[in-house]
């Protein structure tokens, strides 16, 4: 079983690309079994296992800064930084907090379980990084469904201005607690239906640079993008849009 043996970002870097859909498959199947057995939160974790053993495998958490939005993203990130024990363990089952939790993991930044706050706190950390003087990335991860809430508008905003290296991934995958509803989801419709390539972009209008990348649950399609992601430097913003299957 590879999961067993892949525990840290390094272990994932380590691996053959020809594995990395089976330790995907892993991951999959040891939040379905955890979660039958004493509860989580299924869907908006399978949406993200491709995008997150694809991020590990490019990035270098801790030092580049990863940001999940609500935290319910988050299982496969905590199985890839040291805690997969909590969801292929039935004995230690639950050990493992439901969402990121810093007092775990360096790997995890904040303690949150509220929505549409990843892109603000991503601003803050590529502005903190600047004033420092250093050169981390800065990745943040937040969902369609999240995009409604105002403090994701703050974000985006506080984006558009920063002028500098910030890699926002929205994860389209046309999924939330209820539908989606407004002008916003008009527009990632159009985006998904054009393959991002329609006149209307609301992130280009805020000045964000834009790619799109349909096979969100493609984790080599993954790794080449945010490896590609990875090598690309500018003064302004960086939105990437991939979209996703339902998980199941």
């Amino acid at each position: 079983m590879l999961l067993t043996q892949t525990t840290t970002p390094e272990d994932v870097k380590a691996l053959d690309r020809a594995e990395l859909p089976q330790l995907c498959g892993e991951i999959r199947q040891a939040i379905l079994e955890s979660s039958a057995a004493v509860g989580g939160h299924v869907a908006p974790n399978l949406g993200v296992v491709e995008l997150t053993v694809a991020l590990h495998r490019v990035f270098n958490s801790p030092i580049d800064k990863i940001v999940f939005d609500v935290s319910h993203q988050t299982y496969a990130h905590k199985a890839l930084t040291g805690r997969a024990y909590t969801y292929i363990d039935p004995e230690r089952y639950g050990e493992a907090s439901g969402f990121a939790n810093p007092d775990e993991s360096e790997h995890d930044l904040f303690a949150m379980g509220h929505t549409s706050t990843s892109v603000s706190l991503g601003c803050g950390l590529a502005h903190a990084r600047d004033l420092a003087g250093d050169a981390y990335n800065v990745i943040t991860i937040i969902g369609d469904g999240s995009l409604s809430g105002g403090l994701a508008f703050e974000g985006f905003n506080n984006a558009a201005e920063l002028d500098s290296n910030l890699i926002i991934i929205v994860n389209d995958n046309d999924q939330s607690i209820a539908e989606n509803h407004g002008g916003l989801y008009r527009n990632l419709a159009e985006l998904r239906t054009s393959n991002g390539t329609c006149e209307r972009n609301v992130f280009r209008a805020m000045g964000l640079d834009y790619r799109y990348l349909d096979a969100g649950n493609d984790v080599l399609a993954l790794g080449r993008h945010a490896a590609g992601t990875a090598q690309y430097r500018s003064s302004h913003r960086a939105a990437r849009l991939h979209r996703q299957g339902p998980g199941l």
